[in-house]
């Protein structure tokens, strides 16, 4: 018996490692080509989120500017390869999965795309300009706003993966309500300490300016407020049990299965 779970182990270790590879393969193979619209792709995001008064970047080392196209040579590449990431990833879950937990995953992954993909879309094209023309307003004759490359790049990245992170709230709060970790009365209830997390997490996950805290964490709060709407609603059929309950009957099956 000890052998043989020691078999499954190592061929599972061993099919993670080929999906792993798979999938930093696909990334190495989308590189170039992220690499190559990498510069387009910022000069095009400064054109649309930067005011005039601030519309002409700057860099203040020799390799600045290469290592900033060179960062976001990787994330486009990343983009790029996400379906192929995705569907391995799928393939390899696949076969510890049931039917009905191959469609519910299925559904998540698709909304955890979505919402993602829609909550970097929502910093990108209102939050930024929005902070940006912020920034302006305190331009002057006295002071003038001297930004660099690699600053305003990793202001953008960590604010655009900030509010895809958060929007994934109501996944959150659905599934800590379907897997019987939390009631929905128990949420509903903590709405206050809800609305303090969310703020914590605001201001850990965006630059120290009020701005943007309160850009993230109002967008927040109304999909916390969504999570719990979707969550009052009945599971879908053939779900309908409460994940906690199966997860159990699988257990005692493999304790049987291995006194067996």
């Amino acid at each position: 018996m000890a052998e043989l779970e020691t078999g499954s182990f190592l061929h599972h270790l061993e099919a993670l490692r080929r999906t792993l590879l798979a999938c930093l393969a696909a990334w190495a193979v989308a590189l170039p080509f992220g690499l190559a619209l990498a510069r387009p792709a910022t000069a095009w995001l400064v054109r649309h989120v930067c005011p005039p008064a601030i519309a002409r970047l700057h860099y203040f080392s020799p390799l600045e500017a290469f290592a900033t196209y060179l960062r976001v040579g990787s994330v486009l590449a990343l983009i790029f390869a996400y379906p192929f990431i995705a569907h391995r990833l799928w393939r390899f879950v696949l076969p510890a999965l049931h039917a009905h937990e191959r469609r519910a995953l299925r559904l998540w992954i698709a909304l955890f795309s979505l919402l993602l993909a829609s909550g970097a879309a929502f910093c990108l094209g209102v939050i930024l300009p929005f902070v940006m023309r912020f920034s302006a307003a305190f331009a002057s004759d006295e002071l003038a706003p001297v930004l660099g490359l690699a600053d305003f790049v990793a202001l953008a990245g960590a604010l655009s993966l900030a509010f895809g992170l958060m929007f994934q709230v109501p996944i959150a709060v659905v599934a800590a309500v379907r897997l019987g970790l939390v009631g929905l009365p128990a949420l509903r209830r903590a709405r206050p300490y809800a609305l303090i997390a969310v703020l914590v997490v605001a201001a850990i996950l965006t630059p120290p300016d009020v701005i943007s805290q309160i850009a993230l964490a109002a967008p927040t709060w109304l999909l916390f407020e969504l999570g719990l709407l979707l969550a009052a609603r009945p599971p879908l059929r053939g779900s309908a049990r409460p994940a906690s309950t199966h997860f159990r009957e699988s257990a005692s099956a493999r304790d049987a299965s291995t006194r067996r």
